[in-house]
């Protein structure tokens, strides 16, 4: 029997973005003849996702999982929502979520995962379900978020089955307070950060070259208003407050009341139940966002397809 080399494996899998295993099984059978390798895998139809894998995915699936003190969220593009639909591809959403708080929300470590009930990892079963489904996917992101004490609560909305959508959130809680009044907070402020997609928890943690770009900004709209120069730094730091009261989690106001800051909201909570809450992070997936999404001109692929 011919002695399959990794190398050989490798380069298979680069010249036809099949699985490992899918590679090393056609090695195989064609006695480490590379060409012959590719052509069976070919025919097997399982050399189809390098073909695909130039194409922009930008729809799919968000998934949220959680147990307890820990919690994953991933995003899993394909091509087009109807793909979104599939039950196929909606079990491996789900199985990669719930494979993603061991991974610990590393992208690398989650696609080199062994996926369950086969002999491939997460990034070998997606190369077969592209081929399988025929359209090009991307296992794009992972977040985890855990807490020493108290829950971390998932949130779809809108949600195309239980537990999957288009935009996904997770609310961290540091917390001894009861559970389910926590997850009952929890859920209420992950749909808040659903609606006013904030960009940190508290203003401290605003990325400080965030703060430094609002800065000059709002300076420049100061110096062009024609005020008095004793005056520009005040209306700096006016501005800045209202934008930390836009993109601060903690600042916000609630959009379940429409008047009370989130941080006014955990304060009357830790009241109630004589714990200290504290909010201890979030994590927003909109499916798709900042991916360049191609613009389809009807009429100009017709005319390609018959070739005029």
């Amino acid at each position: 029997m011919v002695e399959i080399s990794p190398k050989l494996v490798k380069e298979l899998r680069e010249k036809t973005g099949a699985g490992m295993m899918d590679c090393k099984k056609a090695l195989t059978e064609t006695q480490g003849d590379l060409e012959a390798a590719v052509d069976w895998l070919r025919t097997k139809g399982l050399s189809a996702a390098a073909k695909k894998s130039g194409r922009i995915a930008a729809e799919g699936l968000i998934a949220a999982e959680c147990q307890g003190t820990k919690g994953a969220v991933v995003e899993v593009n394909a091509e087009t929502d109807f793909v979104g639909r599939n039950e196929h591809f909606q079990a491996f959403v789900r199985t990669v979520a719930k494979l993603a708080d061991t991974a610990k929300g590393n992208i690398e470590s989650l696609k080199k995962a062994a996926y369950p009930g086969t002999s491939k990892t997460v990034e070998e079963e997606l190369s077969h379900l592209v081929a399988t489904i025929g359209e090009n996917m991307t296992l794009r992101r992972a977040a985890f978020l855990e807490v020493s004490q108290g829950v971390v609560v998932p949130y779809i909305h809108n949600a195309t089955a239980p537990g999957l959508g288009r935009l996904g959130v997770l609310v961290a809680l540091e917390s001894s307070a009861p559970k389910d009044r926590l997850e009952a907070l929890g859920k209420q402020i992950a749909m808040h950060v659903a609606a006013a997609h904030p960009i940190a928890v508290r203003i401290e943690a605003v990325d400080p070259a965030e703060v430094e770009r609002e800065r000059a900004i709002f300076r420049e709209q100061a110096l062009a208003s024609g005020k008095p120069a004793e005056f520009v730094d005040k209306m700096i730091e006016g501005r800045l407050r209202k934008f930390y009261e836009e993109v601060v989690l903690e600042e916000q106001v609630f959009v379940i009341d429409g008047k009370t800051r989130v941080k006014e909201v955990i304060a009357t909570a830790v009241k109630e139940h004589g714990q200290p809450i504290k909010l201890a992070g979030f994590v927003r997936f909109a499916l798709g966002e900042g991916i360049e999404k191609a613009e389809s001109d009807f009429a100009a692929e017709v005319a390609a397809q018959l070739g005029k």
